[in-house]
């Protein structure tokens, strides 16, 4: 595969994190093979979690295609970037398609990024994971392994403004161990396993970080570390409420386009 646009717009990335002073702790990344498919499944804080879970197969030499939602791609500057950096768009109302181009990548020996909450966590702890990641790994035969970020929610998340050019950030991210799902496993125990390691990784990430928020900025620490993030509840009920009003906009929409098609 020709990569015109993705070691440019690696290149890029980090002379901005130079220029930023950004501070990295990479741990782990050798856990991540030099060669074959791998699925990489990362905890979701961040709008920017693609650009820094795929740094930590950097050192070992791998390029990271991303299952994002089809609207990224849609965009007018995002599209064209992360259609030439071969990422893959999830249309969440029609899974299949990308599920089988994720696959045949795999297959491909590719390496496979997955936010498997689907969601960014409001709450800054991990949530509940969909099974996708797992059935993926062992339908292609390869091994999953389960990366952690923090810090990168002080960037971009949900419902803040952006601070793309804040200086300085510590970014931690740390990188477990390898998983070895196969056809007929138990899949709800997979995922169970993998929420318990990603979870100890985000926890060890969030014990270890060298910054610590001033009172008007505990807004990017989880609740039970003393921050002003919404608890696990209070994200689920924010979640089910942005879902509500995604499907009766989709609703509205439907609605519109029926009334212009023809009578039978």
């Amino acid at each position: 595969m020709t990569e015109f646009v993705y070691p440019p717009v690696i290149t890029a990335a980090k002379t901005l994190f130079r220029v930023l002073g950004m501070r990295f702790h990479v741990e782990g990344a050798e856990r991540i093979p030099q060669t074959g498919g791998v699925v990489l499944v990362s905890n979701h804080i961040s709008y920017l979690d693609f650009i820094f879970a795929g740094l930590a197969a950097n050192p070992s030499g791998r390029l990271v295609r991303f299952m994002a939602k089809k609207e990224v791609f849609d965009h007018r500057i995002s599209g064209p970037l992360m259609r030439g950096m071969h990422h893959i768009p999830v249309d969440r109302e029609a899974g299949a398609a990308s599920y089988r181009a994720a696959l045949n990548a795999l297959k491909g020996g590719e390496v496979i990024g997955v936010f498997a909450e689907a969601t960014i966590s409001q709450s800054f702890t991990v949530k509940d994971i969909k099974n996708g990641a797992a059935r993926m790994a062992a339908a292609a035969g390869v091994p999953m392994v389960p990366i952690a970020l923090w810090g990168t929610q002080r960037m971009w998340t949900k419902n803040r403004p952006k601070r793309l050019f804040q200086r300085k950030i510590p970014i931690t991210i740390l990188v477990g161990e390898p998983m070895y799902p196969k056809r007929g496993d138990d899949f709800n125990k997979i995922n169970e396993e993998l929420r318990a390691q990603m979870s100890e990784l985000v926890d060890r990430a969030q014990r270890e970080y060298p910054d610590t928020p001033a009172e008007n900025e505990k807004w990017w620490l989880p609740a039970h570390l003393g921050g002003t993030a919404p608890t696990p509840e209070e994200a689920a009920e924010l979640d089910r409420k942005e879902l509500e009003e995604r499907a009766a906009r989709h609703a509205a929409r439907e609605a519109e386009r029926a009334k212009g098609e023809p009578a039978a």
